[in-house]
Formats: structure tokens, C-alpha cells, sequence
């Protein structure tokens, strides 16, 4: 709304009101609308075909198994059990987002995974930060951002922040090499709540990026679109996550269609 009144705040302490001020909504959409496709058969989906021991069995199994097969129903543990509660369960959160980011190829060709980096953006003429808990970076630009839920913050406007932030960094890095600068861009972006993504797709204009430096409403909406993984139980998937084996197989569908997005 246009007599919503800014004022300079880091992307962590960001919230709908933020939102609301510079004229930014979510919307829900299915799969089909997200992706601008159905999601694969599970019979060929590669994703899943390409990890039979993950989508096969909900717990570490007997014998021998690979390193990253191990390391999947580790941090899984980890989320699940072993820091289920407390300040270490954002730590663990992250530490299996980018291992599932590595693991599915995320960072390939010329990506690298981050966690916890620093964004700068100017708000209302003041220099901000925001920082999101994962992040993926090509040779040049942040390409996909990832927020972990905590009960005390609102993730959806931390990520929106995350991703103007990014926007901001990557054309001000493109001016000190000497690149053209891109006017807009979708950021693809990613919240964690336990083990359950929620994707997004965020778009941001150089239009938006001026208004947060002004703290002035712009004329031109900015719609993010959401996906929630189509899992069977919707009521209990953020509390189950990907640990069922159902819910496992959709989110691996999700996040391998997903992934053409990070450019």
C-alpha cells in the first residue's frame, strides 16, 4: 500500500509490512503452473532414478552404501533427532540444504555453494544487509538464495530482501568488470522448514531496487510465485518434511524440475 511508511532495515528483520510497501505479493500455484510442466513420472524421473537407495528406504540401511547416500540419511538424522530443537537445528538445516544442493548437481557447471553470506542493499538512502542462510554463485551472480524458517522472523520477506539484495550485489559487481548490467532477473528461491522446501520464483526489476533505495511505493507490482511440493499430506508436510518416503519422492521431483530455474 502506497501510505505504508519504510524505513531502513537489514533483510533479517524484513516483514509483509515491508512487503506491502513496495507494492510486492505472493501467490500460491500447482506444479503444473510453476514449472510450466507436470512433474515427471516417478517410473522415469531421473532425479529419482539417479538415487534408488534414498527412494527406497527411509532410514540408513544395513551394508554398504555410498558416501553421498550416507551423508543424506546423516544430516537427515541430524535435522530430525539429533537437533530437532535449539540453535543448533538452524545449523543442521542448512548443512543438509547445501549438501542436497551439491549432491543434485545444483552447482554444476560453474556454481559454488555458500552459507551464510553477507548482501549489501541501500534502504531509504542507508546501507543495509541482508544474509541468507544458502546461496548459490556463478562466475559473476547469486543465482539461487535459500532461507531457513525460525519461529521468531518471517522467512518469506527475509528471502524477498535476500533476492533484491542479490539483485543490487550482482550489477554492482557486473559495473566493477565492466559488464552490462541486467535490468531485471527471476531469482530462484528456496525456504527450509525442517526438512520441507517451499520454492519460490521472485522476480526483481532495477524499478524495485530503486524504490527500496528510495523507500518509495512503485507504481509496478512485483508477483512471486510459490510452489508447495504437491506431497499426499499436506497438513503434516512441514512437520514431516522429506523423512516419509512419499514426501521424499515428490520433493526430489520438485527439486530436480526446479533446477533448470538457478541461472
Amino acid at each position: 500500500m502506497a501510505n505504508i511508511f519504510l524505513s531502513a532495515k537489514s533483510g533479517n528483520q524484513w516483514t509483509f509490512n515491508e512487503l506491502a510497501g513496495l507494492n510486492i505479493s505472493i501467490g500460491t500455484v500447482d506444479a503444473l503452473s510453476f514449472f510450466g510442466s507436470a512433474l515427471p513420472d516417478p517410473q522415469t524421473d531421473p532425479t529419482l532414478l539417479a538415487h534408488p537407495v534414498l527412494m527406497s528406504n527411509e532410514t540408513l540401511p544395513a551394508g554398504l552404501i555410498s558416501k553421498d547416500d550416507r551423508r543424506f540419511f546423516g544430516y537427515l538424522r541430524d535435522v530430525t533427532h539429533r537437533f530437532p530443537l535449539g540453535p543448533a537445528t538452524d545449523s543442521a538445516v542448512d548443512d543438509l540444504t547445501a549438501f542436497l544442493l551439491r549432491m543434485l548437481d545444483y552447482d554444476e557447471p560453474r556454481g559454488l555453494v555458500h552459507q551464510r553470506m553477507e548482501l549489501d542493499l541501500t534502504m531509504c538512502s542507508q546501507r543495509v544487509t541482508a544474509k541468507p542462510d544458502v546461496v548459490i554463485m556463478n562466475d559473476q551472480d547469486y543465482i539461487l538464495l535459500v532461507q531457513h524458517y525460525t519461529p521468531e522472523a518471517e522467512a518469506e520477506p527475509q528471502l524477498i530482501a535476500a533476492a533484491i539484495a542479490a539483485h543490487y550485489e550482482n550489477n554492482r559487481h557486473r559495473r566493477t568488470l565492466g559488464l552490462p548490467t541486467v535490468t531485471a532477473k527471476v531469482f530462484a528461491g528456496i525456504i527450509m522448514i525442517g526438512t520441507a522446501p517451499t520454492f519460490y520464483q521472485i522476480p526483481v526489476s532495477e524499478a524495485l531496487v530503486e524504490a527500496v533505495d528510495r523507500g518509495q511505493y512503485p507504481p509496478a507490482a512485483t508477483a512471486v510465485r510459490k510452489l508447495i511440493p504437491p506431497v499426499h499430506n499436506l497438513t503434516d508436510h512441514f512437520y514431516d518434511g522429506m523423512a516419509p518416503l512419499a514426501n521424499r519422492r515428490i520433493i526430489f521431483q520438485c527439486l530436480g524440475a526446479f533446477r533448470p530455474f538457478v541461472v
